[in-house]
């Protein structure tokens, strides 16, 4: 397994080395092009407004306890 490792590592530094040296060109011919899809989605219509009104607030009464020290 060692071996096969090595050999393909001998092989990538010669591909890299004859692209350096300009003995290996690669040209892209076609250009890559990548594409999301398209979605169209719809949702409820929603209306927004705003209105007068009188709401009744409770009142409310807090009473400290007697102070008893003994």
């Amino acid at each position: 397994m060692r071996a096969f490792l090595v050999l393909i590592g001998i092989i990538l530094l010669l591909v890299a080395g004859a692209m350096a040296m300009g003995w290996v060109n690669i040209d892209q011919t076609r250009p890559a092009v990548v594409q999301a899809p398209a979605f169209r989605a719809e949702g409820p219509k929603v209306s927004v407004g705003t209105e007068t009104k009188t709401v009744e607030v409770p009142t409310v009464k807090v009473e400290k306890p007697a102070d008893n020290a003994q």
